[in-house]
């Protein structure tokens, strides 16, 4: 049996559902939620601070998935992958330097496509289900 870590993603106008990992990064995030912040969009990637110093997992990664949560390091960051980049090399979702991927969005991540620059974003506990 294993725990399903389910978080309701608001960003805007848009509503997702995603699940967390069992990484050290999605435990820490885990705790610290809700979280609050303001989208900054870097081409298909909304990322905003959520004020934890979490250090580089062994295993980030620059390039990602669709539907791919992140936490990057440098700007304390959490990530949400939907498409391309300025930093991709053709569709593949890359991030600026390595991120510590922690969980995924359930269904089509095209639909933070509508998120604007600077539009309020919640993450919150929505469920831990035991599998």
């Amino acid at each position: 049996m294993t725990e399903r870590r389910v978080v309701r993603i608001k960003a805007g106008e848009v509503e997702a559902t995603a699940a967390l990992d069992r990484s050290t990064t999605a435990d820490a995030i885990w705790e610290a939620l809700p979280i609050r912040g303001r989208a900054n969009r870097w081409g298909e990637e909304i990322y905003f601070r959520i004020g934890l110093s979490l250090p580089g997992a062994p295993d980030a990664r620059e390039v990602v998935a669709v539907g791919d949560l992140g936490y990057w390091p440098p700007g304390e960051a959490f990530c949400i992958f939907f498409g391309a980049t300025p930093a991709s090399r053709g569709a593949e979702p890359r991030a600026a330097s390595p991120v510590n991927v922690f969980g995924r969005v359930d269904g089509d991540a095209a639909r933070f496509q509508g998120v604007r620059d600077g539009a309020a974003v919640t993450v919150e506990r929505l469920s831990e289900q035991t599998t």
